[in-house]
């Protein structure tokens, strides 16, 4: 999700594992990428969704070109300054990673007796 981060709209074509629920969060539910192939549902390594070249020049083109891009480059930048935002100190990632950090050594293993 480096590309949230940096608040940047995008061009999505999952390949294998979590990549097709992130395709459907960034494209549908957040509204920040379009797909570069259409119901991709295969992993690459076992024959994959191929994409032609206009495929990949017309997902280009949404996300640059036109009121829809400035729509998705917008939102991109908002959700962007909040990801920074949480990891920031004080932030809420910033807290629940220190909120980890203390749990685990909580329940840290004591070294063998010898």
């Amino acid at each position: 999700m480096e590309a949230v981060t940096a608040g940047m709209p995008m061009a999505t074509w999952p390949a294998f594992a979590d990549q097709f629920y992130n395709e459907t969060l960034v494209t549908e539910i957040l509204g920040i990428g379009v797909r570069v192939v259409e119901g991709a549902k295969k992993w690459a390594r076992f024959g994959g969704d191929r994409a032609k070249k206009g495929d990949i020049e017309k997902a280009v083109t949404k996300v640059m070109v036109g009121e829809e891009a400035e729509e998705m480059r917008s939102r991109a930048k908002v959700l962007g300054e909040m990801a920074r935002k949480s990891v920031d100190e004080g932030g809420s990632s910033y807290k629940d990673l220190n909120a980890l950090i203390q749990e685990l050594g909580l329940h840290s293993i004591a070294p063998p007796q010898s």
